[in-house]
């Protein structure tokens, strides 16, 4: 495991597309520090890159990686290996690489502008989110063998969380609006990975009180220590039931 998971990371890293997504992230995030004269203006402005922009690259990077990788599986299938530890490294070597792009583009400049809380829990929160959806992107390789299916799922995913997701709440909460709806927005918000860190960051930064009410209940349950620790608890469950999934259709799966 420890070579497969080594060779797919020293692979990537060395990936022209992750050296100018790190590079990216590097250059964004010393701009915008630097363009604002209060860091916090700045850590805000970092809030949608890290929210759009990162997940965006790792699902539809990592889905491209698995396709193009598919000779390279089949060849370790071939081996006197286990299936769940070939998966498994890929899985270790795609979030450990785009993880370290993710720190050494962002969350090195974070370090350096907004070394305290908030910027240490915009950094979990891109990381997690890398994590994320690198498992997400395995889940949508694993379902089709075609790759521009298995892409074009990718990117819908994306667009369902990032976009059609908070649109959908908007939609029931102004149809529904003579209802109190506020405690369910706190459970429904679990259904989504990218909600989850954007409230955990706006809690952070006490912003929440822009949210009227509805932040006050954020505030309510995700302020405190078991709040934290169940929005860390839905974060996880967002990387293993994906990677889960993929890992049973590549057990059954005839290569």
């Amino acid at each position: 495991m420890k070579k497969i998971f080594k060779y797919v990371l020293v692979d990537i890293v060395q990936n022209k597309i992750v050296l100018i997504y790190t590079l990216l992230l590097l250059v964004i995030s010393l701009s915008v520090f630097n363009l604002e004269n209060n860091a916090s203006k700045g850590l805000l402005s970092l809030l949608n890159i890290i929210l759009i922009i990162v997940p965006l690259i790792c699902i539809i990077f990592s889905t491209i990686y698995i396709y193009n990788s598919a000779e390279f599986i089949e060849l370790l299938v071939s081996q006197p290996l286990k299936r769940r530890t070939i998966w498994l490294s890929i899985f270790s070597g795609l979030s450990g690489s785009l993880c370290l792009a993710f720190f050494l583009g962002a969350g090195i400049p974070i370090l350096l502008y907004h070394a305290d809380p908030t910027g240490i829990i915009m950094i979990l929160m891109g990381l997690s989110l890398t994590v994320v959806f690198v498992s997400i992107a395995m889940m949508a390789a694993g379902l089709t063998r075609d790759k521009a299916k298995g892409i074009g799922v990718s990117i819908l995913l994306w667009l369902y969380f990032s976009l059609i997701f908070d649109a959908l709440l908007l939609f029931l909460l102004f149809q529904f609006q003579d209802y109190p709806l506020e405690k369910i927005m706190v459970f429904v918000s679990f259904f989504n990975p990218i909600d989850l860190s954007r409230i955990q960051i706006l809690l952070k930064m006490d912003i929440s009180a822009l949210m009227g009410y509805t932040g006050a209940i954020f505030r309510e349950f995700f302020g405190n220590t078991t709040g934290i620790a169940l929005s860390f608890a839905g974060l996880c469950a967002w990387i293993f039931f994906p990677l889960l999934t993929s890992l049973k259709k590549f057990k059954s799966k005839d290569l």
